[in-house]
């Protein structure tokens, strides 16, 4: 049996999913290159590979095609968007994904990243390391109304803690009931937040789900946050209305391409990190492990009991 593990680093933080891996009898294959692999990298890792525990890569239709052994993905996140799951019920793939290991990971960057933006912390950070001394007035998460996009494990979670520090929550989604909001229309909800947090996948199709016209819809003085996913922002409209001051500021962890490499990142206002949502320790070892339990029995291999993440 041999495995692919494709993501950019694995249990640097605990043996314990490879050792599951390697008692199961897994042959493993490595990504050598220690980033997201391009499209040609995916297709040579994973040669004659049955099984992939996947990190962001595109695992489109050509990619597939040309993994005539594959039997079964297990992505190391929640995300499907990279993986083309109409080709996988076609060739007999079965996919699987980790939904509840990067849960509080997510929640809680995205808290930090609220905070930072209101009290403009890495802002003046940067300047006193150009030997600029200055105290920017900033604001209270206190009373601040949080709209949430994508009300999911994760957008709960975040929502959670907000309302746990004073924050109004509301969010929008149609496929979720819950009491910690109110729920409202995108459009509607974008008017009446502070502060925009989005945690949802991308639309079908190649637009952007918080396109220019609905950047505009945010009134003026309001904060967005993306650590959801990339493609979701229309990145040139965001840089046009937070270099104008419409928008007060900007997190974003998630980019259309990435290595992200824009225009963005000239501007004062926005914080910028390197799609790290999943990136806590705690977190990261429980998906990993989580990930390799389920490429197994996908896979129908026993899952050796002794081994505990």
């Amino acid at each position: 049996m041999r495995i692919a593990i494709t993501t950019s680093s694995f249990a640097v933080y605990g043996r314990a999913p490879l050792e599951l891996l390697e008692r199961a009898g897994a042959e493993i294959v490595l990504n050598p290159h220690g980033r997201k692999l391009t499209p040609e990298e995916t297709v040579a890792l994973c040669a004659d590979c049955e099984g992939i525990l996947a990190g962001t890569e595109s695992l489109s239709c050509d990619v597939l095609a040309k993994l005539p052994r594959l039997k079964a993905i297990s992505r190391c996140g929640v995300g499907m968007d990279s993986v083309d799951q109409t080709a996988c019920a076609a060739q007999g793939i079965t996919v699987r994904n980790t939904p509840f290991g990067p849960t509080r990971s997510v929640a809680e960057l995205t808290v930090g990243l609220i905070l930072d933006l209101l009290r403009q912390v890495t802002r003046m950070d940067r300047e006193m390391r150009g030997g600029v001394w200055k105290k920017r007035m900033g604001n209270l998460l206190l009373g601040k109304r949080v709209g949430i996009i994508g009300f999911g494990r994760i957008g709960q979670a975040t929502g959670e803690l907000l309302s746990a520090l004073g924050a109004e929550i509301a969010y929008a989604d149609p496929c979720v009931e819950c009491v910690l909001g109110e729920r409202m229309e995108i459009d509607s909800l974008l008017a009446w937040a502070d502060i925009v947090s989005l945690h949802c996948s991308k639309p079908g199709d190649a637009c952007y789900l918080i396109d220019a016209e609905r950047l505009r819809l945010m009134r003026p003085g309001t904060w967005l946050v993306n650590a959801g996913r990339g493609g979701l922002v229309d990145e040139e409209a965001l840089h046009a209305l937070l270099a104008s001051g419409h928008l007060a500021g900007a997190a974003m962890d998630c980019f259309s391409a990435e290595p992200y490499k824009g225009p963005l990142a000239e501007l004062d206002n926005i914080i910028i990190t390197p799609h790290i949502g999943s990136y806590a320790k705690e977190g990261r070892s429980r998906m990993e492990f989580d990930a390799a339990k389920n490429l197994l029995e996908a896979l129908g291999v026993p899952v050796p009991p002794e081994v505990r993440p």
